[in-house]
């Protein structure tokens, strides 16, 4: 009886506040008691097969697959879609072909949408700032049309760049035929292998957290509310996107990323039966892979510079790329570095020369191998600079 209360008084609140804008995705936007169930019990992650249509689980730096359930298998994915519309608006954006202030239309076939939307109206113009804020946070269907025309000049256009873009992804298993995922077609599917990939590009992004992080705002000067679509974004630790997507076709969907202790993780649900279940399903993988493994990321300790013979410089100092390794959380403290480095180097030496390698091994097993390189120039010395070499060496002893 108490939950009951709790719940009745919570719609009260808030259904008034955001009237106008729907806090579901589906074609016929509706309210039930499901949409506010913000905690309900986590299920084990090795039930998902009975819970869902299929899900995936990867650590998002390196795309490794920590869990699965049929990733290839081609369903609806609704608004979930909507993660490769926002990729490719922060693709235009990173290149300059649009920016956060510039001024979008709203066409009438914009203005038409249905499911979840801002109400624009045909003439209405609003930023991109806004218009990333309304797809990422409230997933509305007319600001994603608007986008796509403000982009690609059409909505088809666009798609076409979105099938374009999921095949350089390696996505298989996608059709792409609107930007919003309504169920207006039979051949519009992915699958969670490939929402996935999609949304481990879009989290490439860092910009994207600007919007997708946000619980409640507003646009249109504070006249229209948004409310995250998301609830893990309020109720998940380290919890900072991605998409949730509902249609009576999709059922619930979710891309849900969270990042603890420097490791980025995405877990992706489709086909679940009730909005709590995705997330509940989604909170599941997500602590599976932080209770299971951890990111490792080598540095080159035993040795930060090289001696150099006949050089302008006595030595140089040298580096390795940035990367990472994904171990279980009991492997972490058991790595050691083997570097296989040179005692000395005959100049000249170019910046990024590849000098020597390290290797990162647990027990038997290499982890990652990778190259020493250079990190500065060393010209070969000159008459000049050996004289002036060997008379500090005679009256200063070096």
């Amino acid at each position: 009886m108490k939950k009951i209360i709790v719940l009745i008084v919570l719609v009260s609140l808030v259904l008034p506040i955001f009237a106008r804008a729907d806090l579901t995705e589906d074609e016929v936007p509706v309210f039930s008691a499901d949409d506010y169930l913000i905690d309900p019990p986590s299920s084990d992650v090795f039930a998902l097969e009975e819970e869902t249509a299929a899900a995936i689980l990867i650590e998002a730096d390196s795309g490794e697959v920590l869990f699965e359930v049929n990733p290839d298998e081609r369903l609806p994915i609704a608004s979930v879609t909507k993660v490769m519309t926002l990729l490719l608006i922060m693709e235009a954006l990173d290149e300059g072909r649009i920016s956060l202030s510039d001024t979008v239309a709203v066409s009438e076939y914009a203005a038409s949408m249905g499911g979840s939307q801002a109400f624009m109206e045909q003439g209405e113009k609003m930023t991109v700032n806004d218009m990333l804020k309304a797809i990422s946070v409230s997933s509305c269907n007319d600001a994603a049309v608007a986008m796509a025309e403000h982009l690609a000049g059409s909505e088809s256009e666009f798609v076409s760049q979105m099938n374009k873009r999921a095949s350089e992804l390696g996505m298989t298993s996608t059709e792409f035929v609107n930007c919003t995922g309504l169920d207006d077609r039979e051949m519009h599917y992915s699958s969670a292998r490939d929402v996935a990939l999609m949304s481990r590009a879009l989290l490439s992004h860092p910009k994207i957290f600007e919007y997708t992080t946000i619980w409640m705002d507003s646009i249109r000067d504070g006249k229209f509310g948004l409310a995250n679509t998301n609830k893990l974004i309020r109720f998940y630790e380290g919890a900072n996107g991605l998409k949730t997507g509902s249609t009576s076709k999709a059922r619930y969907c979710l891309t849900a990323s969270a990042e603890r202790d420097g490791m980025m993780l995405c877990a992706v649900v489709l086909g679940a039966p009730t909005s709590a279940k995705r997330f509940s399903a989604a909170r599941s993988l997500l602590d599976y892979g932080f209770a299971n493994f951890s990111v490792y990321r080598p540095k080159l300790e035993k040795v930060n510079e090289v001696k150099v013979v006949g050089g302008k410089a006595k030595s140089v100092k040298c580096h390795t790329s940035d990367s990472s390794v994904l171990l279980p959380k009991s492997e972490k403290n058991k790595v050691e570095e083997v570097v296989e480095l040179p005692k000395q180097l005959k100049a000249p030496v170019k910046k990024g020369d590849v000098i020597g390698k390290v290797k990162y091994v647990s027990g038997d097993k290499t982890l990652l191998e990778k190259d020493i390189v250079a990190s500065a120039d060393v010209k070969k010395a000159g008459f000049f600079d050996i004289f002036k070499d060997i008379w500090s060496h005679v009256l200063y002893g070096k």
